[in-house]
């Protein structure tokens, strides 16, 4: 039924557990598996009267950004590689990295560039201020798809 699967993750252990669900349903739909990272990009850099606020270089931030990315495949490359001898694990990763202020975007752009059949995606369960606050990804990329989402909480 499905074969190729969105796993969107920020590295968060709420976000890690989902990453069970989204292997047990590529294996099942024999489907192939890819893992989004999302950044911010670049910040915008303040200027007037004669100074310039730029805090980090282009090429520090995309190190870091990099680096942060390279810390979630590290750590979803080991975790598949401890399971590799249960077959249930064995499935195609790709690692995919995207930069947008608005992460939910991302997720539903590289679900459509890469024709995902499926988003798998975790959510914090955050409630009352906190959620108007900071948000819910989740919740927007559910509000805003057309593919199908699974939510693992």
């Amino acid at each position: 039924m499905f074969k190729h699967i969105l796993f969107p993750t920020d590295g968060s252990k709420t976000s890690m557990k989902a990453l069970d669900t989204a292997l047990l349903m590529a294996r099942a739909h024999g489907a192939n598996l890819c893992v989004l990272t999302v950044s911010p990009p670049y910040p915008p850099v303040y200027a007037g009267d004669g100074y310039v606020f730029d805090p980090i270089s282009t090429k520090e931030w995309k190190t870091i950004n990099d680096k942060h990315a390279s810390g979630i495949r590290d750590d979803i490359t080991k975790t598949t590689s401890k399971k590799s001898g249960d077959t249930e694990y064995s499935v195609a990763i790709q690692f995919v990295t995207a930069s947008n202020v608005q992460p939910y975007k991302a997720i539903i752009d590289t679900a459509k560039k890469r024709k995902c059949d499926l988003i798998v995606m975790a959510s914090h369960g955050r409630s009352g201020f906190a959620a108007f606050l900071l948000g819910s990804e989740t919740t927007k990329v559910l509000t805003h798809s057309k593919i199908p989402v699974l939510v693992c909480r």
